[in-house]
C-alpha cells in the first residue's frame, strides 16, 4: 500500500496523552461495560494539533464515582488555561437529545451549576473552573473537551 501524505491525520484509535493533567483524575481507555476515553489528541499525537478528548461516561448509582472511596468524590479538581476551552456533555436519547440522563456538578469562577441538559460550556482563558463531577448518571453521556492550546495545561 502506498504511503498516505495526509493519512497521519486520522485519528482513529486511542493515544494516551503523553502526561495527564495534574488536576484530573486518571482516565482510563474505554472498555466493555465500562465509559472511559475513547480519543485523545494533542499536538504530541498529530504535530500541530490542538487539545480535544472524547469519554464515554456509562450510568452508574448516585454518589458512586469511578475510582472513588466510599464517601470520597473524584473530580477534576479547580483550574485554568491560558487558552479558551469548551467542555461539551451530549445526551444519548435520540427521542429527547437535550435530557442529559444525568446530574454534572461544574463549577465556574465562584458559581457552583448543576447541568442536567445536553450542553457546549464555553470556558474563556484564565477563568477558574471545576470541580466537575458527574453526581448521578442514569444513560450513556457522550462527553468531551477542545481547546486551541497544543496539550492539556
Amino acid at each position: 500500500m502506498a504511503k498516505s501524505k495526509y493519512g497521519k491525520y486520522i485519528i482513529s484509535e486511542l493515544k494516551q496523552p503523553a502526561v495527564e493533567a495534574e488536576w484530573s483524575p486518571p482516565i482510563s481507555a474505554v472498555g466493555k461495560n465500562k465509559g472511559g476515553r475513547v480519543l485523545y489528541l494533542d499536538s504530541n499525537v498529530a504535530p500541530g494539533a490542538f487539545y480535544m478528548e472524547c469519554v464515554w461516561i456509562l450510568p452508574r448509582p448516585a454518589g458512586s464515582v469511578p475510582g472513588g472511596a466510599a464517601g470520597r468524590r473524584v473530580g477534576t479538581e479547580p483550574h485554568t488555561h491560558d487558552y479558551d476551552e469548551v467542555i461539551a456533555f451530549i445526551g444519548t436519547d435520540l427521542n429527547d437529545p437535550y435530557d442529559l440522563g444525568a446530574e454534572v456538578e461544574l463549577w465556574l469562577g465562584d458559581e457552583k451549576h448543576i447541568i442536567t441538559k445536553s450542553c457546549l460550556v464555553f470556558i474563556p482563558a484564565g477563568l477558574k473552573h471545576c470541580p466537575l463531577t458527574f453526581l448521578k448518571v442514569d444513560r450513556p453521556v457522550f462527553h468531551y473537551t477542545a481547546g486551541p492550546g497544543k496539550m492539556y495545561f
